[in-house]
C-alpha cells in the first residue's frame, strides 16, 4: 500500500533535497560550495544577466555568503568541478565525469545524425584537424580557430571549427577548461580531468542504477519518469526498468498536488524515506530564483507541488508575454508566491523593479514588502549594484 504524504510535507521534502531549507547566512567555505552542488547534481549555466548569471543566482540563493571566486577556482585550478550537458549546459562535480563517459558514447552518434540534418556535407572532415590543433597548440577559444572568410551566424551557421569544437566536447573529446567573458576555453579532457576520474570506468548497468538512484536521491520522490528527466542521461524506457527491477529498495508513495490533480505515483528510496518525512522547516525569508532554478526546472512537477504555473518568456513575443522577458520566481518558506520582473542597471549602480505579481490568495502587507526589499537588497549588492529602485506601479 502506498505512503500518502500530504502536499506541504512533500514541498519542504523537496526544499531540503534542494538546498533551500539550509539557513542561508550560514557561512560557506570552498569545500561547502562543492558540496553544496554535489548534493543539487548539477547547476545550469547560462549566460543571461538581467540581474545576475543563473549559475551564480542559484547558489546565492541558496546561501548568501556564496563567492564566484570559490566557484572559478572549484572550476578551473582545483579541478573538483567540470562543465557538460545534463538538459543543458551544466556545473557537476568532477566525480561524475565516468558516468558521463556513457553519455559521451550515447550522444556520439544521436549528435551527428540530428547535425547532419543542418550542416553542410563533410562538416565532420574539421574535427580530426581541430582536436590536433588543441592537443599541440594548447587551449583555445573557438574565435582563436575561426576562419577568416566565415561570415558569423546562429547554430545553423557555426564555422567548421565550432561546429568541431562543439561535438568535440560534447563527446567527451575536450573540456571547458575555463571562460574568458564567458566565452568557453577548450582543452584536452586529459589534462583537466584528474587521472582517477578520467581513467575510470563503470559498465552499462552501473551506470543506470547510478543514474536513477541518484536522481531519485536528490529528487527525494518521483516518478520514473522525473527520474529519467533529472540528469537526462537514462531514457523513460531505462528508467522504468529500474523502478521494476529495484522494487524491494524503493517505497511507492502518493503525493497529494496542491493544483487539484489526481496523484501520481511515485517512488522513494526505502531507507531514506523516514528521514525525508520529518524535514526541516524551511527559512521564512523570501528568496528571488533564478528562471533556470533545478527547484523548478520541471514544470509540471512545480505545478503540482506548488500550483505554481512558470514559463520563461525569453523568446515569446512581447506583444504576446504574460509577464515580462525574464521574470523571477519568488520563494516564502515552503511557498512559490509571486514573481518580479526586474533588471540590474550597473551603469547608475541600480536594481530596477518593473512590477511585481502575488499569486492568488497571497498578500501584500507590509511584513511581506519588508522581507521582499530586505532580499531584493542582499541581491542587488551581490550582482554589483548600490541600490533598489521601485518603477511607478511596480505593484
Amino acid at each position: 500500500m502506498a505512503h500518502v504524504i500530504n502536499n506541504q510535507t512533500a514541498r519542504q521534502m523537496f526544499l531540503e533535497r534542494q538546498g533551500l531549507s539550509n539557513p542561508p547566512g550560514k557561512a560557506l567555505t570552498r569545500q561547502g560550495l562543492l558540496a553544496l552542488i554535489h548534493d543539487l547534481g548539477f547547476v545550469q549555466v547560462d549566460s543571461i544577466g538581467t540581474v545576475e548569471r543563473a549559475h551564480h543566482q542559484i547558489l546565492f540563493s541558496r546561501n548568501q555568503t556564496y563567492r564566484r571566486e570559490d566557484l572559478t577556482a572549484l572550476l578551473e585550478q582545483d579541478r573538483l568541478l567540470f562543465e557538460h550537458w545534463t538538459h543543458d549546459a551544466s556545473i557537476l562535480p568532477v566525480a561524475f565525469f565516468p558516468y558521463w563517459k556513457q553519455r559521451f558514447a550515447r550522444e556520439e552518434s544521436r549528435i551527428l545524425e540530428r547535425w547532419r540534418k543542418w550542416r553542410e556535407p563533410g562538416f565532420e572532415s574539421a574535427f580530426d584537424e581541430t582536436y590536433k590543433r588543441i592537443v599541440e597548440g594548447g587551449p583555445a577559444l573557438s574565435r582563436e580557430l575561426k576562419e577568416g572568410d566565415h561570415k558569423s551566424g546562429g547554430w545553423w551557421n557555426w564555422h567548421p571549427s565550432k561546429t568541431a569544437l562543439e561535438f568535440l566536447w560534447r563527446t567527451g573529446k575536450l573540456t571547458i577548461a575555463g571562460r574568458d567573458n564567458f566565452q568557453k576555453i577548450y582543452d584536452v579532457s586529459e589534462r583537466c580531468i584528474p587521472p582517477e576520474h578520467f581513467a575510470a570506468d563503470v559498465s552499462h548497468d552501473a551506470f543506470i542504477d547510478w543514474a536513477c538512484r541518484e536522481a531519485l536521491t536528490r529528487l527525494g520522490f518521483a516518478t520514473s519518469g522525473e527520474v529519467a528527466a533529472f540528469w537526462e542521461l537514462v531514457s523513460p524506457q531505462e528508467a522504468k526498468q529500474w523502478v521494476d527491477r529495484c522494487r524491494d529498495q524503493l517505497e511507492e508513495v502518493m503525493v497529494l498536488p496542491a493544483n487539484g490533480d489526481k496523484p501520481r505515483p511515485s517512488y522513494s528510496l526505502a531507507d531514506r524515506l523516514p528521514t525525508l518525512l520529518a524535514p526541516p522547516e524551511a527559512p521564512k525569508r523570501i528568496r528571488v530564483l533564478s528562471p533556470f532554478d533545478p527547484l523548478i526546472r520541471d514544470r509540471a512537477r512545480t505545478e503540482r507541488l506548488f500550483g505554481f504555473f512558470y514559463r520563461i518568456e525569453v523568446f515569446v513575443p512581447e506583444a504576446k508575454r504574460e509577464y515580462g522577458y525574464y521574470v523571477f520566481p519568488l520563494l516564502e518558506g515552503d511557498r512559490l508566491i509571486g514573481r518580479i520582473d526586474m533588471k540590474a542597471n550597473r551603469k547608475a549602480q541600480t536594481l530596477d523593479v518593473k512590477r511585481l505579481w502575488l499569486e492568488k490568495g497571497v498578500k501584500a502587507s507590509s511584513g511581506r514588502l519588508e522581507k521582499l526589499d530586505a532580499e531584493l537588497l542582499r541581491l542587488a549588492r551581490f550582482t554589483g549594484v548600490e541600490r533598489v529602485v521601485y518603477g511607478e506601479g511596480w505593484i
